[in-house]
């Protein structure tokens, strides 16, 4: 059987076992996040953001976590054939371990696609139902972990619908972030965001910026800010 390769510019991405494939959440995520030294990617599934961080923060060394041992066996050859193999550990274990393992503020960065179906219908794939629901890493862990691994002004950042959006900054919040960046992204330019890649400070109070992108024009054609945005990964 042909595998399932998602091939970029540096790198390619097998996801032949991975429930969760590459996606526009990955593509936005991986490009709009903010970065560091150390960089913690919670559930990295397919490996696909931290390999898009290691490309971006060619000094950076990446924590990947990962439950599923589906996702676990398409990370471990997606880091090893890529040329940040060096950079890149992962850990299989869910983030609640990970966290219990490894509770110092180490990281500068983390970043995370997290789970935000609440009350949908249940999945038959436990791997896609792991990561596509939040009984399996609530906001309220997700963040309070993020919040105790990173160093003070650390960064956290996310990608998730316009749904959740709201419940998810009150969230950070209430645990002492301070949201530094709102990136507001439009499928088409008449349409409202379509997801929401939110970066988040640990540290002092600041005022976010609020940025609207559109990812494509009104002829469906890709917009130039999403072509400038992945132009160093896509072939």
């Amino acid at each position: 059987m042909k595998s399932n390769i998602f091939r970029y510019k540096q790198f390619s991405v097998v996801q032949d076992h991975a429930a969760m494939k590459v996606g526009t959440d990955s593509d936005l995520l991986g490009t709009l996040a903010a970065g560091g030294m150390r960089i913690l990617d919670i559930g990295t599934g397919t490996g696909i953001i931290s390999l898009m961080m290691a490309q971006r923060f060619p000094n950076a060394r990446i924590t990947a976590v990962e439950i599923d041992d589906d996702a676990v066996q398409d990370a471990r050859v997606n880091f090893s054939a890529s040329p940040f193999a060096d950079r890149i550990e992962l850990f299989h274990m869910s983030f609640q371990e990970y966290l219990q393992a490894h509770p110092e503020p180490v990281f500068d960065c983390v970043v995370c696609n997290p789970p935000y179906f609440d009350k949908s219908l249940e999945c038959d794939n436990l791997g896609r139902a792991r990561a596509r629901h939040t009984f399996s890493l609530p906001f309220p862990v997700l963040v309070g972990g993020a919040y105790a691994l990173l160093k003070e002004d650390g960064v956290f950042s996310v990608c998730i619908p316009p749904e959740v959006t709201d419940t998810f900054k009150t969230e950070c919040l209430l645990t002492g972030f301070w949201l530094q960046d709102d990136y507001q992204v439009k499928a088409l330019p008449q349409n409202p965001p379509k997801r929401y890649v939110l970066v988040h400070k640990k540290g002092k109070m600041i005022f976010p910026c609020v940025h609207t992108f559109c990812m494509r024009n009104e002829d469906h054609s890709r917009s130039e800010w999403y072509h400038q945005q992945l132009k160093d990964f896509l072939l």
